[in-house]
Order: C-alpha cells, then structure tokens, then sequence
C-alpha cells in the first residue's frame, strides 16, 4: 500500500512538474515574464497591419480594431469595474461624459507586430503588444485634444529619419482627423530626444467626434494607455491634462485582455469585413 501510495504522489508531482512546463509564458519588452490564457482563440478573415512601423506611417485596421477596442471598454461600462480602490473612494466610479464625447487613442509605436489571416492566440496578442500597458482616461478639451494630435503627428511624413518620432503618431477611435504634412511642424520647446511640443496648432485637423462636429470648448474622456498618461513620447499634453483634472486616472485592466473581451463580446472572436482595411478615419495629405 505504501508503495502504491509513492508511485500515485509521485505521479502526481510528475504531472505538475510536466503541466507547468507547457504553460504557455511570454517575455514583454520590460523583461516581465507573463503568462498565457492557452484557451483564448480568434480568427482574422484579413490580415491586420501592425509590424514594419506600418502604424507610424498612417492609418491601419490594426490601429482600427486595437483604438476600438480601448472605446468600447469605456463606453459599454466596463471601464466602471476597473477604477482603484481610491479611486472608488473619491468618487470616481464612471466616466465624466457621455458616449459621444469618448474617444480612444492609441500610439502606433506600441503596436509591434500583425494579427496573421487566420487563427490566432493570446501570444500573437503579446506579439503585438509586448508592453505591460493598462487602460487610462484623461480628461481633456478639445483644444488639448488638437494640441495631442499636432503633436503626436510631428513626425510625417514618415521616412528613416523621422522613424522615432513616428512612433508617437495617434491611431484612433470616435473621431477623424486630417494631417497636412505640406506645412511644417512649428517646433516650440524640446521635449524627450525626439519630440518638440507644438508651437501653434496648423497641420491637424479635427473634422468630426462621434459624428458630431468638433468642439474645442467641450471636454472629452480620452481613453489611452498608462504610459501616454504619464507623458511619454510627445504626450506632454496627456499629462498636463491628467494633473488639470484629477479624475484623469489609470485603471487596473490590462489592455490586452480589452481586445480579448472586445473581440469575445463584440465580435464573437471573429474579425471580419469591417476590418478588412483603414476605415478612412485619418486622412494624411
């Protein structure tokens, strides 16, 4: 009996030993070693860009779907389960704004690599996003909202040299804007290695928000990421918005598992037709 008692414990520990050997982990860009949810699984009817720098140089439905993914969080409520506990405590338990005064926006330098045709799994997700990002809200007006675009956009047209500055440029979601890179950027101070804040605000546009004409007076929730919040890249206006408004804050939901919810909830783990291409939300002269 004894023995039969070893042989089973040891099998046992034989099980765990090989079952914690096949758990699927992934090292992030900051060295963060995470794991997997091996069940997730989605399909793409079309590829979707994100490798080669392709979302520093324009519009793509990678950027698309991922900015569509951070508004949706927002607007379905979601976001109401993912505020710190100070947060709960001051007060801060929805968004400020409604619906049609939320927009998401979301850095091309952080999107890394493409979503294949076909079936996909959470490490292409990690692929995509090796950052350990979580969703963050700032509020802003629509005045600070252009001046994030023009500066975001410093770096178009995009070519070898302007590659890092690129990475700043804004993918989005409830808005459309227009880019004339025919003007030149008027650089102000120096901000990081690579950006300028913007002098004056010439070559963005802002034509539409949630359908709805642009309003620089009004206040919008801009749903981004941590880092954005605190600054990065040429997001100085992110931060200067975020200490304006105290209810600016970072959540605790992981921006990975948004598009995964998004793509369960929403889209039934099926990307299809409607993110075939861009969707004509950026227009660069």
């Amino acid at each position: 009996m004894k023995n039969l008692k070893r042989i089973a414990l040891l099998s046992l520990c034989l099980c765990m030993i090989l079952s914690a050997a096949s758990a699927a982990t992934f090292t992030d860009a900051h060295g963060n070693v995470i794991e997997l949810d091996e069940t997730l699984e989605a399909y793409a009817a079309f590829p979707l860009f994100g490798a080669e720098n392709a979302a520093r140089k324009g519009e793509t439905n990678l950027g698309d779907l991922w900015a569509d993914a951070l508004r949706w969080f927002a607007v379905s409520g979601e976001i109401n389960n993912a505020f710190e506990e100070d947060d709960v405590t001051a007060g801060i338990t929805s968004l400020d704004v409604d619906a049609d005064h939320v927009v998401a926006l979301w850095n091309g330098g952080n999107l890394r690599a493409d979503i294949p045709e076909g079936k996909f799994n959470a490490e292409t997700l990690a692929q995509v996003l090796p950052y350990p990002n979580k969703a963050a809200v700032v509020y802003m007006t629509g005045a600070q909202l252009l001046e994030a675009l023009e500066a975001a956009s410093q770096g178009l047209p995009f070519s070898a040299e302007t590659e890092a500055s690129c990475a700043a440029f804004m993918q989005v979601s409830g808005l459309k804007y227009t880019v004339d890179t025919g003007k030149a950027y008027d650089r102000g101070e120096a901000y990081g290695d690579n950006w300028f804040k913007a002098a004056s605000l010439s070559r963005v546009t802002i034509t539409e928000v949630n359908g709805q004409p642009f309003d620089a007076e009004a206040v919008y929730a801009v749903i981004t990421h941590n880092a954005n919040f605190n600054g990065m890249d040429s997001s100085y206006i992110f931060k200067e918005a975020a200490q304006t408004n105290e209810r600016s804050t970072i959540t605790t939901a992981v921006v990975r598992d948004i598009v995964w919810r998004y793509l369960a909830e929403e889209m039934q783990n099926v990307i299809g037709e409607d993110y075939a291409a861009p969707q004509g939300r950026i227009t660069i002269k």
